[in-house]
């Protein structure tokens, strides 16, 4: 018999999450420690996650037992700009149920979170990578890592087969996939492997544990919630963007450069993004539309501001794989430095196995409705079709 893809543990420990989770949680203790938020699950694909409800309520229940070690803190420590007292908070954080709501409403599972953005910023990770794993685990209890193997080393002989020595010397990869992973037994499989097969062009992993475990870099900055939650936190919507970036750039002094553009679509993004801001991060993030179209924007808004796009980055992080991402690289070597993030194609890509296709998005700051517009349809998501109507008007951004 092969070996499992399911270990006993969904979560193993607070830090199995994704990095921009601590960096955006040290900055809310630090800015925003009283502003409440609410959250809202939802599965794109409206597939019926209803028979889970119980071992979703479990594994949840699972999440209050978690509590950083010191061997973890140390590691947090090693990271310079990880604050003391940050360090200090986490030591006595745990996760509160109190702040989790679940159930059945209109015949589809619902998640909500409701509480202090500080306590209740962590539980989105662990959220979905539980919803997806306990979904698995109904759905394809019989798939064996020897799966997750031979798959992910058919990727890498493909990239090796199609990329020049030269391509392959440049081309930068990272693992995104904790949010909808098959099973944390598989990302650690796939990140492991990665490691050890494809060094030099693996950068990282945005698991936090992972990164401790295998000796790697976290990698993460920023999300949408951090976006998203200025448009009550700051002095008037239109500012919103300006000033998210603003207090990233005073809590990271220069670290932690890459900005995030697709809150309210790009070109909302670039007409606040001016020379201060472009100076001061390293690059720029793509999560949603044409990644192409996106790419020659920043170029020529660099270029617009005396910037020299090859001293800055993209990552591209958008439904990738590696076809996807060879063809982005080709069209942009040269011009701009690129890296990618790849989530679902590596720790959800299993002969026979469909990935969800699941969010948890903040729907409200300090009880006023916030939103993300996107630069791809079906993307948009907010409670109250007014606020929405109305920050498309501020920003003017087309319906």
């Amino acid at each position: 018999m092969g070996e499992s893809v399911f270990a006993d543990r969904i979560v193993q420990n607070l830090l199995d999450t994704d990095f921009y989770k601590l960096t955006m949680m040290q900055a809310v203790l630090h800015n925003y420690p009283n502003a409440e938020v609410e959250w809202e699950f939802r599965c794109r694909n409206r597939e019926d996650l209803r028979p889970y409800l119980a071992e979703i309520r479990y594994q949840l229940e699972r999440l209050a037992e978690l509590e950083i070690t010191a061997d973890q803190l140390a590691f947090l420590e090693r990271i310079p700009f990880m604050k003391p007292d940050f360090i200090r908070f986490l030591r006595l954080f745990r996760f509160d149920l109190r702040y989790v709501q679940t159930g059945i409403e209109d015949d589809q599972l619902f998640i909500r979170l409701r509480g202090p953005w500080l306590h209740v910023i962590l539980f989105e990770v662990p959220v979905l990578a539980i919803v997806s794993e306990v979904r698995n685990r109904y759905r394809y209890r019989d798939v064996l890592i020897e799966q997750v193997r031979e798959r992910l080393y058919e990727k890498l002989d493909w990239l090796r087969r199609e990329a020049s020595a030269e391509e392959l010397a440049e081309f930068q990869l990272a693992d995104f996939g904790t949010r909808r992973r098959f099973s944390y037994r598989v990302q650690e499989e796939v990140v492991h492997i990665l490691k050890r097969d494809f060094p030099g062009r693996f950068v990282g992993t945005s698991n936090v544990h992972l990164a401790r475990e295998f000796d790697l870099k976290p990698i993460g900055t920023m999300a949408h919630e951090w976006l998203m939650a200025h448009q009550q936190l700051g002095p008037r919507l239109i500012d919103s963007q300006s000033a998210a970036l603003d207090c990233w750039v005073r809590e990271y002094r220069g670290l932690l450069g890459i900005a995030l553009t697709d809150c309210i679509t790009m070109d909302a993004f670039l007409r606040d993004f001016d020379l201060y801001f472009a100076k001061l991060f390293d690059g720029l993030r793509h999560d949603s539309g044409d990644p192409l179209a996106w790419a020659e924007k920043a170029i020529a808004h660099y270029h617009k501001l005396g910037v020299d796009p090859q001293t800055k980055t993209l990552v591209f992080s958008d439904a990738l794989d590696l076809p996807k991402a060879l063809a982005i690289f080709r069209a942009l070597r040269g011009r701009i430095q690129v890296s990618f993030g790849i989530g679902s194609n590596l720790t959800c890509d299993i002969p026979g196995v469909e990935p969800m296709n699941i969010v948890l998005k903040m729907t409200a700051c300090n009880g006023q409705p916030v939103a993300k517009i996107s630069d791809a349809p079906g993307k948009t998501q907010c409670r109250d079709e007014n606020f929405v109507a109305y920050l498309r008007h501020v920003f003017q951004v087309g319906s």
